[in-house]
């Protein structure tokens, strides 16, 4: 667990680039402090001068400085805060920027053990509390704590006797603040939490709301967004209670050493030892005490939020990215892939999902990859990217390790469609042009279109190539949304390409279009097919049959079928299969 003094360090760090409006903003504060002490000291002369001593000069010069005391203090504020609230608001843009980058370096096993709602909710939630921590508070800190300083020093000056009074109740100040800091730093860290859970529940909600129809789960829903709402909710009144609790009992002891001074001021007033003037500046200046204290007390819930949430924010910061230690460079590969001795799980503890795997793959060769489920098959092409760092045994390319290669080299050269369609909501153009990094010309993205049998549905799309197409093409079928991913792919014209089960949203007629096309782009590529479906892998020029992380079985279709093995099972079992019945012909 981070220390308060190390964090609010760390985050304002994130305020030095604008350290000159800083210091303006700091200084405009800083004097509407000061304003606080003045008006109290102005008091003494106004009614000693004007009423007891009826000096002409004072009754005519005190109004004026009273009006521009007022004038210099709303001012100064005006920038002080003004000032804050700039920076503040560019440092959580700042902090929201850097988080958004590491988000796009860390492995991918971080977010198979992070919740999407639980990321989003640091860079909503989490951050905007940061901002508290910047400005309310960093102001109330500046303003109230010079405007007490002050006050105290004018009552030192006054009356050292009496101020020493209001000396007396710091240690029980602290005491309670010390207490309740603790509280508040506890409660706004399960507040954190209950808030990125809410955030899940919500996201879970948004992206399967078609499941929770069809099985009739909305009252299970309701439940638990109400158990998790509810939760925010206590949290958020115990936070209250506990901020507004230390108020009163700070203003108690402040109000019993102001009542203590009263009667002692009256004694001395009795004694001719203090003026009316000096009296009431002296009660005035006490009087003026509670609000900034009372503010300070405040203050306190709005640092612990903010230092609370800075703890997540820079949890996520310090997440390591995914490793790139290779330093060697590679331009556009052969595709001689060697997969050697290969092992993989995911945990430590789990089992192997892949288990001495070795395979050779030729230049422009393709390969089919076809077991029952869990065997391994997306998992090891999982391990080509690096989107995960295999265990044990190595993969090179064209020779190499691909550990030594650097990874946007790496993936340069791949080319990936998952069976899992991930679409942006932008444009048909911008989708299919992000295979080329959003530089492709228009007649390349149409020319990708065509070989992906794509532009048939395109042109009957209301504007064409420029129609948006809603959250993760929501507003396209499977077969569409799957096409434009092909379409992707084309455009990128990698050496390497993994189908992952490419065309299972596709109907015959469409699958044979594509079926084309992709027999077409996979000349002189190394092709990887993930088929969970036989009918797509005819045309492999060898099928790798895996089970349980192991390689049982190679060759092609018709050699496979005479071995009578796994593959020959797997083949009988699709037989009724409407989709592959062509392999009986």
């Amino acid at each position: 667990m981070t220390g308060g003094k190390t964090l609010y360090r760390r985050l304002l760090r994130y305020v030095r680039p604008y350290v000159r409006i800083f210091a303006l903003a700091l200084a405009g504060t800083a004097v509407a402090a000061i304003t606080e002490p003045l008006v109290a000291a102005l008091i003494k002369p106004l009614l000693d001068g004007s009423f007891v001593e009826k000096d002409p000069y004072l009754i005519r010069m005190m109004p004026l400085l009273l009006v521009g005391v007022f004038i210099i203090r709303g001012a100064a504020g005006f920038v002080g805060s003004l000032g804050m609230e700039w920076i503040a608001h560019r440092v959580v843009m700042d902090l929201r920027n850097a988080l958004f980058a590491r988000l796009l370096t860390l492995p991918t096993r971080y977010f198979d053990d992070h919740s999407a709602g639980n990321l989003l909710s640091r860079l909503t939630y989490d951050v905007n509390q940061v901002l508290t921590a910047t400005t309310q508070a960093l102001v109330a800190l500046v303003r109230d704590g010079l405007a007490v300083v002050g006050l105290l020093s004018w009552m030192l000056y006054l009356n050292w006797k009496l101020s020493l009074l209001a000396f007396l109740i710091a240690p029980g100040i602290a005491a309670i603040m010390r207490v309740i800091s603790q509280r508040l730093r506890r409660l706004s860290r399960g507040l954190q939490d209950s808030m990125g859970e809410l955030t899940h529940v919500i996201d879970e909600v948004l992206q399967g709301h078609k499941v929770i129809k069809i099985f009739g789960g909305q009252p299970y829903e309701r439940e638990r967004f109400n158990r998790v709402n509810n939760r925010v909710r206590r949290l958020n009144l115990k936070l209250a209670a506990a901020s507004e609790g230390s108020g009163p009992l700070v203003q108690l002891l402040a109000i019993g050493a102001l009542g203590a001074m009263i009667y002692l001021a009256s004694l001395q007033s009795a004694a001719n030892q203090i003026t009316v003037g000096g009296f009431v500046s002296l009660f005035g200046a006490m009087a003026m005490l509670l609000a900034p204290i009372k503010r300070l007390t405040k203050v306190n819930e709005q640092l612990q939020r903010g230092l609370a949430a800075a703890e997540t924010v820079f949890a996520l910061l310090d997440e390591p990215p995914e490793p790139d230690r290779g330093g060697r460079e590679l331009g556009r590969a052969r595709g001689e892939i060697c997969f050697r001795d290969l092992s993989h799980r995911y945990r430590p503890e789990g089992p192997e999902v892949i288990a001495g795997l070795h395979l050779e793959v030729r230049p422009g060769e393709t390969i089919a990859l076809v077991g029952p489920s869990g065997s391994g098959k997306t998992t090891l092409m999982s391990l080509l990217p690096r989107f995960y760092e295999p265990e044990g045994g190595d993969i090179l390319l064209d020779g190499v390790p691909i550990r030594e290669l650097k990874l946007a080299d790496l993936r340069a050269n791949i080319a990936y469609v998952s069976q899992e369609i991930v679409l942006f909501n932008d444009t048909v153009a911008a989708n299919i042009a992000y295979g080329a990094g959003l530089q492709a010309s228009e007649a390349e993205v149409i020319q990708a279109a065509e070989n992906a049998h794509a532009m048939e549905f395109i042109r009957e799309l209301p504007q064409g190539l420029h129609t948006l197409i809603g959250e993760n093409g929501a507003r396209l079928s499977g077969g569409q949304r799957q096409r434009l991913a092909i379409a992707r792919a084309l455009l990128k014209n990698a050496p390497i390409l993994i189908l992952d089960e490419a065309t299972s949203a596709l109907d015959s007629h469409s699958e044979r279009q594509v079926q084309k096309a992709l027999d077409t782009l996979r000349r002189g590529r190394t092709a990887f097919v993930i088929a969970h479906r036989l009918s797509t892998i005819e045309t492999a020029d060898r099928i790798v049959v895996l089970d349980r992380g192991r390689i049982v079985e190679v060759g092609n279709h018709a050699e496979l079928l005479s071995r009578q093995g796994l593959y020959t099972r797997l083949y009988h079992l699709h037989a009724h299969d409407p989709q592959t019945t062509k392999l009986q012909k």
